[in-house]
Order: C-alpha cells, then sequence, then structure tokens
C-alpha cells in the first residue's frame, strides 16, 4: 500500500480536527475534536512504521503512549467540563471566562448606615 493514503487520510482528519477546536463552542464537542487530532497522530505513526519496517516497531510503540496520553487528557478533561457545567450551568467554552469561585466575583456588602444600627433595625 502506498504511503500517501492514509496520510492524507491523517491530513483531512487533523484538519477536521482543528476546525471542531476552533469552531465548536461546547468543551465536550472541543475535547473530542483533540481526540481526533490524536488519533490521526497515531495514524501517521503506525502508517509510517509499516512503511520503513522498523523491527522494533517504534512507531506502534509511540503509538501506545500517545493512547495512554490521550485517555488521560479525556479523564481529566471531562471530569473538568462536568464540574464547570454543575458550577456555571453551561459547558460553552465562550461563555466560561474565569474558572475562579463565583463568591470571589460577588462585591463585598455596605457597611450599614450609622442610624439604622442605633435604632437596631436590621437590613
Amino acid at each position: 500500500m502506498h504511503l500517501a493514503y492514509p496520510v492524507v487520510l491523517a491530513a483531512l482528519l487533523f484538519g477536521i480536527g482543528v476546525y471542531g477546536v476552533l469552531a465548536r463552542r461546547n468543551a465536550v464537542l472541543v475535547l473530542m475534536s483533540v481526540e481526533l487530532m490524536l488519533n490521526t497522530v497515531n495514524l501517521n505513526l503506525v502508517a509510517f512504521d509499516a512503511w520503513l519496517r522498523d523491527s522494533l516497531h517504534a512507531g506502534q510503540a509511540l503509538t501506545l503512549f500517545t493512547i495512554t496520553v490521550a485517555a488521560a487528557e479525556i479523564g481529566l478533561g471531562l471530569a473538568i467540563v462536568l464540574l464547570v457545567f454543575r458550577t456555571r450551568g453551561s459547558a460553552d467554552v465562550d461563555r466560561i471566562t474565569a474558572l475562579g469561585d463565583r463568591a470571589a466575583e460577588i462585591p463585598a456588602q455596605a457597611e450599614p448606615a450609622p442610624d439604622a444600627v442605633s435604632k437596631g433595625q436590621a437590613l
């Protein structure tokens, strides 16, 4: 088999992944696009390993490491997305500007007026 077929397929899939990262607003779809790009790297590694007829199969060994990194990335990424969705109510990437606590965004309450304190009125 020619090397051009898997390389062209990987280039097309990588382009779709880049488009997904740049154009999508949902964080889960962005993670799926990153996963697609990592899998195109795996496709290239295995294709070049088969083309070079490497006796050590270094491309396939690197593919196993890439799969491990991708699994860790998707696990941590989904955990972060779920946490943000629970606290913010949305997984929209454009609406998430700060990952800080919402309590830090609330301004401090003003001191009560002196006449309200002297009369014993509650605010």
